[in-house]
C-alpha cells in the first residue's frame, strides 16, 4: 500500500498539489483523473521521485520516501515498475533485450536466468514469438505490451503507469486494461493508472482519485462513479456526449473483467 500524508508541491510561480491524503490498495488498480493542469502528473512525479515535495509524506508500506536518503531511495525503485506513456522502448535493441534491460542493470541473476526471467516476461503478455523482433516492427499495442513485461521484469510490488492508452484505438485499449488489471491482481502489486481514458475509468477504476485544481475532489470505485453528488466530478465525467457512453462502457467492462 501507498499512503500519501499531506502532500503538497510549490513551484516558484505556484503551487499545484494542495495537502493531499490518499491511499492506493494493494492488488487494484488505483486510478489518478483529473482535468489537463490539475497535478496528476506532478502527484505521479512525486511518488516516484522526480520531483521532491514541499510538504508531506509518501508511505511505501509505513516507509517514509520523502525522509529516505539516497541508498535507500535507490533500493526502494528496484521495487518499482514505470509503463511510460509513449513505450519508451529502445529501437536499437530487440524485444526481448527491452525486456531484459533493467534486470541487466539492477538484477545478480546470471544471464540465463535473466534471459528466462525476460521470455516469461513475454509470455505473459502474449509476445513471446516477438522477442526477436525490434519496436519499430511492432504495432503500438505490440510495443505497449513489449513496455508492460519490461515493467514487471523486476516483479515490482509498485507499478506506475502514465497515459497507458495513449495513442491507442478502443479495442486496444480494453486489451491493455485487461492486462494490467490481471497482472496487478496476480501479483497483488500496488497499480497506479493517471488516465484520461474514461473506458479506463469505468472498466478497471477500483480506487479512483479524482483531483481538481491540486485538492483531492473525490475518490471512490468505478460503480460509485455514476452516483456520485460531486459537481465537480460530474461536470468531469459527464462532459459533452460522456454520460451515455460511459454508461455503456461501464455494462461492457462487467461482462469482460471477473
Amino acid at each position: 500500500m501507498i499512503e500519501i500524508k499531506s502532500l503538497s508541491k510549490e513551484f516558484p510561480d505556484k503551487k499545484v498539489l494542495h495537502g493531499i491524503d490518499c491511499r492506493f490498495f494493494d492488488g487494484k488498480t488505483n486510478l489518478i483523473i483529473g482535468q489537463s493542469g490539475s497535478g496528476k502528473t506532478v502527484l505521479m512525479n512525486c511518488l516516484v521521485g522526480l520531483l521532491e515535495p514541499t510538504e508531506g509524506h509518501i508511505l511505501y508500506d509505513g516507509r517514509n520516501f520523502v525522509t529516505m536518503n539516497k541508498k535507500e531511495r535507490t533500493l526502494l525503485r528496484r521495487e518499482m515498475g514505470m509503463l511510460f506513456q509513449g513505450s519508451a522502448l529502445f529501437d536499437s535493441l530487440s524485444v526481448l533485450e527491452n525486456v531484459m534491460f533493467p534486470l541487466d542493470m539492477f538484477s545478480p541473476l546470471s544471464y540465463k536466468d535473466r534471459k528466462k526471467r525476460a521470455q516469461e516476461c513475454l509470455d505473459r503478455v502474449n509476445l513471446i514469438d516477438a522477442q526477436l523482433k525490434y519496436p519499430a516492427e511492432l504495432s503500438g499495442g505490440m510495443q505497449k505490451r513489449a513496455a508492460i513485461a519490461r515493467a514487471i521484469s523486476m516483479q515490482p510490488k509498485y507499478l506506475f503507469c502514465d497515459e497507458p492508452n495513449s495513442g491507442l484505438d478502443p479495442k486496444t485499449s480494453l486489451v491493455i486494461d485487461k492486462l494490467i488489471h490481471e497482472i496487478t491482481v496476480e501479483n497483488n502489486m500496488t497499480t497506479i493508472i493517471n488516465t484520461h481514458d474514461m473506458n479506463s475509468v469505468m472498466g478497471i477504476g477500483e480506487n479512483i482519485l479524482y483531483i481538481y485544481q491540486g485538492h483531492k475532489e473525490w475518490q471512490g470505485t468505478s460503480s460509485e462513479i455514476l452516483s456520485s453528488n460531486n459537481q465537480r466530478l460530474n461536470d468531469f465525467i459527464f462532459a459533452s456526449d460522456f454520460s451515455k457512453q460511459l454508461r455503456k462502457s461501464f455494462e461492457e467492462h462487467e461482462e469482460h473483467l471477473p
